[in-house]
């Protein structure tokens, strides 16, 4: 049974602050956006009987609200965890699990209210592994195939620098982003170096935030404003540490995933109007790209350095800044659902004309996990 089209997003909404919020909790930061994203839907907390979030759990967040759900999802594989929540409610919906479902996140990533220490469990891949050599988390560890990158398809650092130069190119038209003034690839080299060939402005943002989504049958959604049809959705996992991976040079999970949202959807690469890739790191997009299907290998650092990705550009991506210059609270995919929603609705700060299709991929941990939406509006399906 084709579950192309048959739920859609009818509510989409961020808490009011991004970036620097000190005075609330990640569960009130999930708590504000839900309440503003049930807003933005026309719905109360009483018109909820499904909740799957991540980072907090799913119960306390129902708690909180005065949900008594009848679905619940506390699936939590890092920054792509928002991807699988709305893949598993699609099948909850459709199989008549439940009808409308919230997934909320909130993260004090900056701030770190009520947030737990982050440390690797001991029994962990990670803690037995990696740790014992000595890298210092996400920045000398996500990075590590870069330099392999570089030697198998000749990416020059210049390339490389070119990912946050664009972003920022988008942050800029962006209010509500985090970094809005324009960096050029001597600002990239000029920041200092996090671990080779990584700098600063390779790296994402540490903010505060959080979102929300509401999803309904594609029936019921016709009698809210602007739903978001979902068209495909897709997810896949490879090793929990950098050192697992199949291949430092691409991401299989993304790989994974991304095929089969795309042939859920019925959709080829040239139906993309709109696209929106994780972006953690700089090197990401680059692999996200390629991984997709969307360039050939090795092709996609000079793809974004000739402007294929910026305003004007014919693929546009990170159209918000993404988590290089937007916000990145940790677990970044919800932003990202939130443009590609923004941008099928033709609400987006950094609209670009005519988005029917927007294909989102998130990722999870250091390219352990990953999920892909398609997203496309009513003349979509």
């Amino acid at each position: 049974m084709s579950l192309r089209g048959r739920i859609a997003v009818v509510g989409a909404a961020e808490t009011g602050r991004i970036g620097k919020v000190p005075d609330m909790s990640a569960l009130e930061l999930h708590a504000q956006a839900a309440v503003n994203a049930l807003r933005d839907a026309g719905l109360t907390p009483k018109d909820v009987d499904g909740v799957a979030s991540a980072g907090e759990s799913p119960v306390d967040v129902a708690d909180y609200l005065g949900i008594v759900p009848e679905y619940l999802d506390g699936t939590n594989v890092g920054g792509s965890s928002f991807m699988l929540h709305v893949r598993h409610a699609m099948a909850a919906i459709a199989s008549g699990l439940c009808a409308t479902v919230l997934v909320t996140h909130g993260e004090s990533g900056r701030s770190r209210v009520g947030m737990v220490p982050w440390a690797p469990a001991p029994q962990s891949f990670m803690a037995q592994f990696e740790v014992p050599h000595g890298p210092l988390g996400a920045p000398s560890l996500f990075p590590i195939g870069v330099r392999r990158y570089m030697h198998r398809y000749g990416m020059t650092e210049e390339q490389l620098a070119m990912v946050p130069v664009v972003q920022r190119q988008w942050a800029a038209r962006n209010p509500r982003a985090r970094l809005r003034d324009p960096i050029t690839v001597e600002d990239v080299f000029a920041s200092p170096v996090i671990a080779d060939p990584i700098h600063l402005l390779h790296c994402c943002l540490v903010t505060d935030g959080g979102g929300a989504l509401v999803l309904t049958s594609a029936e019921r959604a016709r009698d809210h404003r602007a739903p978001v049809y979902v068209l495909g959705a897709g997810e896949s996992s490879e090793s929990s540490v950098v050192s697992g991976l199949r291949d430092l040079t691409s991401s299989r999970a993304i790989e994974l995933g991304g095929a089969a949202a795309i042939r859920q959807a019925e959709i080829s690469h040239g139906d993309v109007d709109h696209l929106m890739i994780y972006d953690a790191f700089a090197h990401v997009p680059v692999y996200g790209l390629e991984d997709l299907g969307f360039v050939k290998r090795g092709e996609a650092p000079a793809f974004i350095a000739e402007g294929n990705t910026a305003p004007g550009g014919p693929l546009p991506m990170n159209t918000n800044g993404g988590g290089l210059s937007y916000t990145h609270t940790g677990m970044y995919g919800m932003f990202a659902i939130q443009e590609s929603v923004r941008q099928v609705r033709g609400t987006a700060a950094a609209q670009v004309p005519g988005v029917e299709v927007s294909l989102v991929t998130g990722v999870g941990g250091m390219f352990m996990s990953s999920g892909t939406l398609v997203l496309g509006s009513a003349r979509a399906l």
